[in-house]
């Protein structure tokens, strides 16, 4: 009786470790089912025009998500591998009424900075990109989704340096709105080319990657 009470205790505390602390990493755990969207918006040049049809996305993406899934948008400027250049950020709570204040106010301040966004003088995406991944991999979310809103035509001050890896096993990159610049319609290659480089940079990081231009698709903004 004395060695069946003596198993049952160990049973129990063994249970009870597990609960405690088999599944955590540093005692956060990561829940596969709740999702983190980093939205990058470029701000260089000409292209703040395009800003508006941004603004499309965020509505359908605040409709789309669902309690606990975390929503970021951020700029992409001169020097973009920073938290100064979030815009917005939310995860939302389980209440209903209190997750749609925060959209509300989330909505409320991407169109604030969208109506007063001055452009850039250089556009960092890698820099941006590095801070999305950094971002999510904090958050502990099991779906990682990085949006990059952009012509993507990187073009760094002359001091900055990106020749680096990104590390992307588990995410989901996506391009939206690659719009051609005027040297594109001069030599088409220059456009193609600069869509392949960024595929071939997230693939060889491990990660998912997709252009969608036709932002009215029903599937487009699918996580």
């Amino acid at each position: 009786m004395h060695n069946r009470y003596l198993s049952m205790r160990n049973w129990l505390v063994g249970v009870m470790s597990l609960l405690l602390f088999g599944c955590s990493d540093g005692g956060q755990q990561i829940n596969s089912y709740q999702r983190g969207v980093y939205l990058l918006l470029d701000t260089s040049g000409t292209y703040t025009e395009e800003l508006v049809k941004a603004k499309q996305i965020i509505n359908y993406l605040l409709a789309y998500l669902e309690p606990g899934d975390t929503f970021v948008v951020a700029r992409i400027d001169s020097a973009s591998f920073s938290e100064k250049d979030i815009v917005a950020k939310v995860i939302l709570d389980a209440r209903p009424s209190t997750a749609n204040k925060q959209k509300r106010e989330f909505s409320q301040t991407v169109n604030d900075f969208v109506a007063n966004v001055k452009s850039s003088a250089y556009t960092d995406i890698s820099g941006g990109v590095l801070q999305a991944i950094e971002y999510l991999n904090e958050a502990r979310v099991g779906r990682k989704h990085i949006f990059i809103f952009s012509d993507l035509k990187e073009d760094l001050p002359a001091n900055f340096k990106r020749d680096f890896d990104f590390t992307l096993d588990g995410f989901t990159v996506r391009a939206l709105n690659v719009t051609k610049l005027r040297s594109d319609n001069v030599d088409p290659k220059e456009y193609l080319e600069r869509v392949a480089d960024w595929q071939a940079r997230v693939v060889q990081g491990g990660g998912t990657w997709g252009v969608i231009n036709d932002l009215d698709r029903a599937d487009a903004l699918a996580l």
